[in-house]
């Protein structure tokens, strides 16, 4: 009889469990280039040999320019060519970090001590360390990853409670997920989203270069199915509003770093008008590399969202290149079908990294299971004193969720 007053009792109990809802941590962090140490060995090779010596791989444009010059444009070119002869062959370059990653120099390589790359991986395992242990964090959206062996890497002691995976890429940097294996009852399953790794030059026919792709996470919490939707945006159109370090930008803007980042625009809008369609409880966060706080911020008539004044929450027309006449990212995204909620940012942060970057959204049905206002916070990433190769350069974004 009391053999089946313990069974009755772990039934009820585990009954009591489902009966309340379920609190999930969930984190989005972008880990600077992150590899192995071999990796990090193939990277110093190729900028050390003769040809390359350390140059720039990337074009830059002037303060104050919407592209480069045809002097600095060429010689970014030419780097280029040297850096995939040295990797051997320009599909082996792109999996090699460029010379500028670490903030290396020819004298600052010369003068550091054996383990620096050791140094970097140490800090995001212990970085990473407490946001699970001190945290409670279940899900973590890594940005600027290379593979799903480096998250397993620095997962370190929790390696064996977590899944993790990553959206193939023909490229060094990649999205990718870990979580937590206990957290869903039934496998995670991971779906990478190829159509955001768009083409950066689609003037240019033998270009092997492509942005990041995105990769969606679905979980079972409880009886609910929630999506994650893990993306890493083009860069260097992230403001505006003008601030005395960069200029503001509109999507529509002849920069040539925002001409791009507005091609991302259709297939990002697209893969989350889908996923609300098929899953209600979702969640959209990672490194959107632009301040959509100062878009939220600005209040803009439906019609004036796009160029053309049609309704944001109607198709995007797209252009022989995939462009778009969005004006606004935030506005595009969260035009009533479906309706994102920003998870606010935090109030105060001893963080070291970029600021109004990282973004988790959620979904208005997630949304609405929340007892209480949503909020984050962001964590100092850990690093030693004089350490030559930083830890990241962003801090991770944390959120917990009600289900």
């Amino acid at each position: 009889m009391r053999r089946w007053q313990v069974v009755l009792g772990a039934v009820l109990a585990g009954w009591s469990l489902n009966a309340h809802a379920a609190e999930l941590g969930i984190a989005a962090f972008n880990i600077a280039w992150a590899g192995s140490e071999a990796d990090f060995n193939e990277h110093i090779r190729v900028c050390t040999s003769p040809q390359v010596n350390w140059c720039d791989t990337r074009a830059k444009t002037a303060k104050g320019d919407t592209a480069p010059t045809p002097e600095e444009d060429a010689r970014a070119k030419q780097c280029q060519a040297d850096f995939d002869t040295a990797a051997g062959g320009a599909g082996k370059g792109l999996l090699v970090a460029p010379c500028n990653a670490y903030k290396l120099t020819a004298s600052k390589w010369k003068k550091a001590a054996p383990g620096i790359y050791a140094e970097k991986l140490e800090g995001l395992r212990q970085t990473v360390d407490g946001l699970i242990r001190a945290r409670r964090v279940d899900v973590i959206a890594f940005q600027e990853v290379r593979s799903a062996g480096v998250i397993k890497e620095i997962l370190g002691s929790h390696t064996a409670d977590f899944e993790a995976c990553v959206g193939d890429h023909t490229s060094f940097q990649t999205v990718g997920f870990a979580w937590r294996r206990s957290v869903t009852s039934k496998p995670g399953k991971c779906a990478p989203e190829a159509g955001l790794a768009i083409k950066e030059n689609p003037q240019d026919p033998a270009s092997l270069r492509y942005l990041r792709p995105g990769v969606a996470l679905s979980l079972t919490i409880g009886k609910d199915s929630l999506t994650l939707m893990n993306v890493h945006l083009k860069s260097s159109c992230a403001n505006l509003i003008t601030s005395p370090a960069f200029k503001g930008h509109e999507l529509t803007d002849p920069d040539s770093a925002c001409q791009v980042l507005n091609r991302q625009v259709a297939p990002l809008e697209a893969w989350i008008d889908g996923v609300a369609k098929t899953s209600p409880l979702f969640v959209v966060l990672g490194d959107f590399n632009r301040r959509l706080d100062e878009e939220a911020a600005k209040a803009v008539a439906p019609k004036d969202v796009r160029k053309d004044h049609t309704d944001p929450a109607t198709p995007n027309k797209t252009g022989a290149n995939g462009e778009v006449s969005s004006r606004f990212l935030w506005q595009e995204l969260s035009d009533g079908d479906p309706t994102l909620v920003q998870v606010p940012p935090p109030v105060t942060t001893d963080c070291k990294g970029f600021e109004g970057l990282d973004h988790i959204l959620i979904s208005a049905a997630l949304n609405a299971r929340q007892t209480g206002p949503i909020s984050s916070e962001k964590v100092k990433v850990e690093q030693k004193d004089k350490q030559v190769i930083m830890t990241s350069d962003h801090c991770p974004r944390i959120t917990r969720l009600t289900l």
